[in-house]
């Protein structure tokens, strides 16, 4: 449209363009350009969705339940070679492997654990896509847990005067940052759960389970490995995660499963103790969940020769402030509802006249792992943070 001074302009056109120039800065418009490359990316998605292709992710089924491992040498651990994890199944596969791997750069990783996470990464990507495209404000989810998850968004003022193709291009990297979020969140929240008490499974302790070495790093890394399989525009989702899932380890250096039974048995009576699956316990928990720094640094095994040098290698975690970027903001909220809730909300809300049904990760989490370290070092010393303090080895964890 001319500017000229002898045709006036429409004022709801100028009022578009004068919105867009406020909210929109180059650095949007450059992403806009990028951004181009994830349309494929998520008709890649949205038809195995549709399709149900080898059984990929949709915004409708969340991932099925897969059984972690202690990494610890004893009875009932699986411990895996790495070019024996076969192929990934979000719903099923006959050939898919879980277990425990060894990584010079990031320590013990369960596979079981990683997967999941990718899993409901996809998941939580596809569902967030999906309320976007619709302009909702409000949507909720949970997964196997009782727990439920509440999201309210407050959109810019210049969506509504958007083309619908222009709101996709924003819809797909917001998706893709608060899937990541979203999941990281449950599964942490899930960690949390069994350190209350929390039995997934009917009467099976997970306790020794929750904030193990390997358990936070592990399901980070599924978060990226999800990513990395949405945006492979030559495979299916099942496949672009077992290729993913390949050079990721590759790139932490992954030993053989050898060395992942001699790693865990070398930190034998320090990071645990007991001989079979069901009595192991668990003496030292990584409570790193990235609230410090924004990283998590996982727990590598001194002294092991073939990893000499190697150096643990921090991950980012996922958080939401991308939605800053695009005008964009959001309350998030979880809502405890298993019988562990009120020690919980006790925790979060010590004022009983003030306490609330539900609490906000963002602001909450911070106070309960600060109880949880207490808890944690009533229970097990003041070590029990500390991955080599009887090795004389300096590390990036700082005591509790």
């Amino acid at each position: 449209m001319s500017f000229g001074h002898h045709k006036q302009e429409d004022p709801i056109g100028k009022r578009r363009k004068d919105a867009l120039r406020v909210d929109f800065d180059r650095k949007i418009r450059v992403e806009f350009m990028t951004l181009r490359l994830l349309d494929v990316t998520f008709l890649s998605l949205l038809l195995l969705a549709a399709l149900g292709c080898q059984g990929g992710p949709d915004a409708k089924t969340p991932p099925r339940i897969r059984g972690g491992y202690y990494a610890s040498s004893t009875v009932g651990t699986n411990f895996l070679d790495p070019e024996h994890l076969g192929a990934h199944g979000y719903r099923h596969s006959w050939s898919e492997k879980n277990g425990i791997v060894y990584t010079c750069k990031a320590g013990h990783i369960d596979i079981s654990h990683l997967r999941k996470s990718a899993d409901s990464t996809a998941f939580f990507i596809a569902k967030t896509f999906e309320h976007l495209k619709k302009n909702e404000t409000e949507f909720s989810f949970k997964l196997k847990e009782r727990s439920r998850y509440f999201v309210q968004l407050t959109y810019p003022e210049y969506w509504k005067y958007l083309l619908q193709k222009e709101k996709e291009h924003i819809a797909h990297d917001i998706s893709i940052r608060l899937g990541q979020y979203f999941a990281y969140t449950a599964i942490t929240w899930h960690e949390i759960l069994t350190w209350f008490g929390f039995k997934a499974i009917g009467l099976y302790p997970e306790f020794p389970s929750a904030f193990s070495w390997e358990d936070t790093f592990s399901n980070l890394l599924g978060t990226h490995i999800a990513v990395l399989a949405l945006q492979d525009v030559e495979h299916p989702y099942n496949e672009a995660v077992t290729l993913a899932i390949d050079r990721e380890l590759e790139k932490l250096n992954v030993q053989p499963k050898h060395t992942a039974i001699r790693a865990a048995e070398k930190v034998r009576g320090l990071w645990f103790s007991g001989d079979f699956l069901f009595l192991v316990d668990i003496k030292r928990r990584n409570f790193d969940i990235g609230l410090d720094d924004g990283f998590v640094t996982p727990w590598i095994v001194p002294s092991l020769g073939e990893c000499e040098g190697a150096e643990a290698q921090p991950y980012p975690v996922p958080n939401p402030d991308l939605l800053s970027e695009y005008g964009f903001s959001m309350k998030f909220e979880v809502e405890p509802r298993e019988w562990e809730k009120d020690k919980i909300l006790k925790i979060t809300y010590q004022d009983r006249k003030e306490r609330k049904k539900r609490l906000e990760p963002a602001i909450h989490l911070a106070p309960i792992m600060d109880y949880i370290k207490e808890d944690a070092v009533k229970k097990y010393g003041l070590d029990v943070g500390i991955p080599y303090s009887r090795f004389g080895i300096s590390s990036k964890i700082s005591p509790l």
